[in-house]
């Protein structure tokens, strides 16, 4: 009897497979339209009002501030993931995302001023910024965002395309809980609608990723709205080990452990996937390998 073939991949699942490069492509396209555009726009006012500027100079204002956007991409998909806003926190959050608008905002204009004046040099002539940056501010606020709308709500869409983890609630009434609280053997899956438990045991390795801990199982990511440390306290310290600050890995997992002349090691498991191992965390783990 032949065995049954698998399923073929849903969209959610191919677009997971490509997530990456389509998150690249999303910015790379949307800051060369933007810049392309403001481009046009802005030298059709300076033709109309007869103002006087040279073709390069246009494009270098809007094309300056377009590549410094682009630039600061990264930085902005790393804070909102390190302190991310909910409906809990918002409010705890503001303070924080303000001060952040203003530093994104002085790092916007500071990168953007410097192409220009190369720019500029490279033309043969000198670039004057002068005292607009609370001009600029009102601006950047406007995109900072933006942005942060556009990550926050990207994220909550993926989470939801590739399933959101959580511990299983405790009943109502007074009869005892189907699964202990204090350490968890299943955890309860929401994935488009659908609910389904994930064994404990099969998670094969942890990430920490902000306010999240993602649980890496059979080659698909269920992120847990809980810290990696308050999971750590949760899961059987003989089985789940912390190898490296942002990694725990189940060690029933593990194939091999390749050391590094830094004093750090390569953790492989038996999927193929490699996790870092820190200096201080190798002999916990050799250890927990010899029993």
């Amino acid at each position: 009897m032949s065995a049954r073939s698998p399923a073929p991949p849903t969209g959610a699942e191919r677009y997971l497979a490509i997530r990456r490069p389509v998150e690249v492509g999303y910015w790379l396209i949307t800051y060369l339209l933007s810049g392309l555009g403001n481009s046009v726009t802005t030298w059709m006012d300076v033709e109309r009002l007869g103002l006087g500027y040279a073709a390069w100079e246009v494009a270098s204002w809007e094309g300056s501030s377009a590549v410094a956007l682009l630039m600061l991409v990264p930085a902005m998909v790393w804070f909102t993931a390190r302190w991310p806003v909910h409906l809990d926190n918002w409010r705890r959050r503001l303070p924080l995302y303000a001060v952040a608008s203003l530093v994104w905002s002085a790092l916007h204009v500071g990168l953007m001023v410097a192409i220009r004046k190369l720019i500029y040099a490279w033309h043969g002539g000198s670039y004057v910024f002068g005292d607009a940056f609370v001009y600029e501010y009102l601006k950047d606020a406007r995109t900072f965002l933006g942005i942060v709308v556009v990550l926050h709500g990207y994220r909550l869409l993926v989470r939801r395309l590739q399933g959101e983890a959580s511990l299983l609630a405790a009943p109502d009434d007074d009869s005892a809980p189907v699964e202990p609280v204090e350490r968890p053997s299943r955890f309860l899956v929401r994935k488009l609608g659908r609910e389904f438990l994930v064994a404990a045991d099969d998670i094969e390795w942890v990430q920490a990723a902000g306010n999240y801990a993602n649980l890496h199982v059979r080659g698909k990511v269920y992120p847990l709205r809980s810290t990696l440390a308050e999971l750590e306290s949760r899961l059987d310290a003989a089985r789940f080990l912390r190898v490296h600050r942002s990694h725990l890995v189940n060690v029933d997992r593990i194939a091999s452990i390749e050391p590094l002349d830094s004093g750090d090691a390569r953790i492989h498991l038996h999927d193929g996937t490699v996790v870092p191992c820190s200096r201080r965390h190798r002999e916990p783990l050799r250890l927990a390998m010899a029993r």
